[in-house]
């Protein structure tokens, strides 16, 4: 048994509060990105993720992703059910407590769920999503992270057949997360349909403050939620840091340089996008490459993400707010450029890929594990969403969508521009419901919410 490191365990401890950042970080960047009436319900939708996300995990969730392996496919729920048996300070995994390394991995099963409410904004019933996170946390993201994350003899015996049978390589999530994620947001949006009046109405982003100060907390964020899956303060964290710095600003350059040279003007939405894809394709493969490799990937995920976001409207589906452009496609452009960038000359990794003379051999096992991963998770996220549609229904009425679902779904709006206060429904009582009627200055006389209604 490893003896606790106090340096290593301050890290990951560090890194978890990180990685539990960057989901109100996403919720600013999603909140923004929506229209002003859809404002709350969006942000509301990752901080329920976190909620519903944080007990299944630690009731069931980290022994589904890490318990022993029944048959390479899902962790025994019974091993770590309660997280009880990690009680003992001398259970470690590595040179960090158990605990520790269970609250590290708690925060990124949190963002992997909250990651897929972009795709589905402006028109779902915050009812359904809640539910309907709690069924895919449980029925893909836990089986997901067994297969990718847990290999043999780490934390049990026996681990996924992802990790230990294709042998393929995900450092901190970009297939378990990224490629999972955006494979269950395409599978919503088709569920779910389009928005009314997409393709025709404006749909801006209302607050691109918001969407900039979302972009630099996942960014800052991030650095924990893959320099802190080294597991300790050495080597392995520096280039892992090193890689998602210089990743993530060649994707911002490479997107705004599209913009650029397509559109005529770089924008801030660009740049916070570029951002997170460079994010997003650094994550499986910065223990794997060399810096320059870092740039490189970075650059061709802003590229191809600044792309690829425009296959909604050619295709017809609805990705509100880009997450099958960014986070599929960046997350398959990272996983795949490991077979091709890898280098052994990176600290701890032993693999060369196809530029370092590795031939195919760890490209086919990228290829293998992502291609798993998608397919098995766009077809399981279709069926929950389908079977909660047919059940309670998924999506918002069109009424509720016009007047916004902040108001219909939450009883409260994002920005009070007047000094009226605004109630709840018809007949709702308590502290916003006493609030009816109530008089304001509004200029030089008073006016009351009978008279701005009337």
């Amino acid at each position: 048994m490893d003896a606790i490191n106090t340096g290593d365990t301050a890290w990951v401890l560090v890194s978890a509060a990180l990685v539990l950042l960057m989901t109100p970080g996403l919720a600013l960047f999603y909140g923004g990105m929506v229209r002003s009436k859809s404002v709350l319900n969006m942000m509301m939708m990752s901080f329920a993720a976190m909620g519903i996300v944080g007990v299944l995990w630690v009731l069931v969730g980290y022994s589904m992703a890490f318990g022993n392996s029944l048959g390479g496919l899902i962790g025994n729920p019974l091993d770590f059910a309660g997280l009880n048996t990690m009680l003992n300070p001398d259970s470690v995994v590595g040179t960090v407590p158990s605990t520790v390394f269970a609250g590290f991995q708690a925060a990124f099963a949190i963002i992997a769920v909250a990651l897929i409410s972009g795709a589905i904004a402006d028109r779902a019933k915050f009812s359904a999503w809640c539910v309907f996170a709690a069924i895919w946390a449980l029925l893909v993201y836990f089986p997901a992270a067994h297969w990718v994350f847990s290999f043999d003899g780490v934390v049990s015996d026996k681990g996924g057949w992802i990790a230990n049978t294709v042998k393929a390589i995900d450092f901190a999530g970009g297939t378990a997360i990224h490629i999972n994620a955006g494979a269950a947001a395409l599978a919503l949006a088709l569920v779910l349909g389009k928005r009314r009046g997409f393709g025709k109405d404006p749909m801006r982003p209302h607050n691109l403050t918001l969407v900039m100060l979302g972009a630099g907390l996942l960014w800052f964020g991030w650095f924990g939620f893959n320099a802190g899956s080294a597991l300790g303060a050495g080597p392995l964290a520096g280039i892992a840091w090193i890689n998602t710095l210089g990743a993530t600003a060649a994707g911002m350059c490479g997107w705004l340089l599209t913009e650029r040279l397509r559109d005529g003007h770089a924008t801030s939405l660009g740049a916070a996008s570029g951002v997170v894809a460079g994010l997003v394709a650094i994550t499986p493969a910065c223990s794997t490459v060399s810096p320059v490799g870092g740039i490189i990937i970075g650059a061709l995920a802003g590229v191809a993400c600044a792309f690829a976001v425009g296959l909604k409207f050619r295709l017809g589906y609805d990705d509100s707010l880009d997450v099958v452009g960014v986070h599929l496609v960046g997350g398959l452009v990272g996983t795949l450029a490991v077979g091709f960038l890898a280098t052994d000359a990176a600290p701890v990794n032993t693999v060369n890929g196809l530029f370092y003379g590795g031939g195919l051999d760890q490209l086919w096992r990228q290829a293998l594990g992502a291609v798993a991963v998608l397919v098995y998770s766009f077809v399981v996220t279709w069926v929950i969403a389908k079977a909660i549609d047919a059940t309670m229904g998924f999506r918002a009425s069109d009424e509720d969508e016009l007047q916004g679902v902040d108001q219909t779904q939450h009883a409260e709006t994002g920005y009070d521009l007047t000094p009226i206060a605004i109630g709840r429904r018809p007949g709702a009582t308590g502290p916003l419901g006493d609030a009816i009627g109530a008089t304001s200055h509004w200029g030089q006389g008073t006016r009351t919410t009978e008279d701005v209604n009337s």
